[in-house]
């Protein structure tokens, strides 16, 4: 009973630190909560490997698992705690302490740490070692004859010289003794101050648990003015609109994806356990560094009233597996980034210029390099502030984030963008090099079935076989399907809106009875087509043939 007792006691202590550090970090920001400092540095020294496990098996939801992990994982460590603590009480106090020091030092830590962000982990572990030590002190107390424990947490001289006092016969006697010659207030070595633990523990839950609630209405008060600022958001007319999406782009096929992506469904890959909420009223961005001769600090407003270009690009993470579902067809409104570079007094090294990578930070401290060259090279990189008609979603950036045609996200898409600096690859590494991946990574030329999807069953006859092909920045010329290692099939390929978008395609197949194996290949303007090479995602991208097996009826 003790021991159950005292894991509980655990719990309420570690829930005492979380709720009170969520109160604090009303104080501080989100970011500094234990969890998501915790969460956050866990991400930061994840192998590849693993990383790439969680985003192939749990896709968008891969931080909220991570969360409930380390939840669960305290949880553990506080109830072993509670536990301990019924012989060692100040030691396992003390360790309750840890919780607090590891939360610290991982927000402090992290890309964008500061020393504040220390305050809620620090805060919350002193209380939770306070309400271990009060609600473990009730547990190893004693009541006194009259059910209330002494000052002190024991019984009192009385008390204890009555119930040393018994019968011959081991009956209750006049002075109250019971039938085993103990007085009744009085307990063996089991006996605790129930009363008062029952008191103390609903106490310590209850007054968490407000805390808590209140650093949530604090946070979502501070989200809710940057909801307010994205709302009154107005997107001017792109001075260079994106053609029209040609008639038969998108096939119309059940079962196939989409031309665009809308916003909802779009992929979202990164590492922010709370997604930020900046106030576009608020918001800067820097540009600075080598080569830089007229550094600019521009407001959300200067970029609005910009000249802006609208561009259909799709965007692909370096996270997909063949086959994959992190692609997206997008709409996007932005401003020139080539354009603010030069005005900024940039070159890019192909012109003699001494930086050739551009390394972007966003607000949570992610880093990303771009190399220079492909940002000035013509392409329609951009500062993106619009995304399918509207700004942009606060998961996919909000207030302005990179988008550059023909490279993976991780050294491109920096999201919530707040600074621009020039440099070079030989001088820095940016947050996923720094973990084996690639610094330069252009997409590879890749296509997906997405119709008819793995293990379908469909009728014997004419069954359309239907995906997405993408070679951005190069195009796509040619996809081919075969069936069980037999001869390529062309496919019929969509009308084409630009290099930087996906095309659709589709076969028609003859199916007959049986299982089958369906693969397709792409070939891009370049002449590349899709090697078999199968390979991982780990240093820049994977390759292979996506294939799908189907029971023909």
């Amino acid at each position: 009973m003790r021991g159950t007792l005292a894991a509980l006691s655990g719990l309420i202590a570690g829930l005492a630190a979380l709720c009170v550090a969520e109160l604090v970090s009303a104080a501080v920001r989100p970011e500094a909560s234990p969890v998501t400092a915790v969460g956050g540095a866990v991400i930061d020294r994840t192998p590849a490997p693993v990383k790439d496990f969680a985003v192939r098996n749990f896709g968008n939801d891969d931080k909220l698992v991570l969360q409930l992990g380390i939840l669960a994982l305290l949880a553990l460590f506080a109830m072993t705690v509670g536990v301990a603590s019924l012989r060692y009480r100040k030691v396992g106090a003390a360790a309750v302490l840890v919780f607090g020091a590891i939360g610290a030092w991982a927000a402090v830590e992290r890309p964008d740490g500061r020393v504040p962000d220390a305050l809620p982990s620090v805060v919350g572990g002193l209380l939770a070692c306070g309400v271990l030590y009060l609600l473990v002190g009730r547990l190893t107390s004693r009541p006194s004859p009259h059910g209330d424990a002494g000052t002190d947490g024991t019984t009192t001289e009385a008390s204890a010289t009555s119930a040393d006092r018994q019968d011959a016969d081991g009956q209750q006697d006049a002075n109250g003794q019971d039938a085993n010659g103990q007085d009744p207030g009085r307990r063996g070595p089991g006996a605790f101050d129930r009363r008062g633990f029952v008191i103390a523990a609903t106490a310590a839950a209850a007054a968490s648990a407000g805390a808590g609630l209140l650093g949530r209405r604090l946070n979502a008060s501070g989200a809710a003015e940057a909801a307010a600022s994205r709302r009154t958001v107005v997107l001017p007319t792109p001075a260079s609109r994106a053609r029209a999406i040609p008639a038969g782009a998108d096939l119309k096929i059940r079962g196939l994806s989409s031309f665009v992506t809308p916003n909802k469904d779009f992929y979202r890959v990164d590492t922010a356990l709370v997604v930020p909420r900046v106030d576009a009223d608020s918001w800067r961005l820097r540009i600075h560094g080598k080569g830089v001769t007229r550094p600019l600090t521009l407001s959300f407003q200067d970029l609005l009233q910009r000249e802006l270009i609208e561009r259909d690009i799709t965007l692909t993470c370096v996270s997909n597996e063949v086959g994959g579902p992190y692609v997206g067809n997008a709409r996007w409104i932005g401003v020139p980034l080539a354009g603010l570079l030069r005005e900024a007094g940039v070159r890019p090294p192909s012109k003699g210029g001494p930086a050739d990578q551009l390394v972007s930070r966003s607000v949570d401290g992610m880093t990303i390099g771009t190399p220079v060259d492909a940002v000035m090279d013509g392409r329609d990189a951009m500062l993106a502030v619009g995304m399918n008609g509207e700004p942009l979603p606060f998961d996919h950036g909000f207030p302005v984030r990179m988008v550059v045609p023909g490279l993976y996200g991780y050294v491109s898409a920096c999201k919530w963008l707040e600074d621009l600096e020039l440099t070079t690859f030989a001088d820095y590494d940016a947050y996923w090099v720094k973990r084996t991946w690639s610094r330069q990574a252009p997409i590879k030329t890749q296509s997906r079935i997405d119709t008819p999807r793995p293990f379908a069953s469909p009728k014997a006859g004419r069954v359309p076989v239907a995906g997405v092909a993408w070679a951005q920045h190069r195009g796509v010329e040619r996809v081919e399907v075969r069936v069980d290692g037999g001869d390529w099939n062309p496919a019929q390929l969509a009308a084409e809106d630009s290099e930087d978008t996906w095309r659709q395609w589709r076969w028609e197949w003859p199916a007959t009875s049986g299982s089958h194996t369906l693969e397709v290949r792409a070939t891009d303007r370049d002449g590349n087509t899709q090697t078999d090479k199968r390979v991982g995602t780990v240093p820049n991208g994977a390759t292979g043939w996506h294939s799908v097996v189907v029971a023909v009826d």
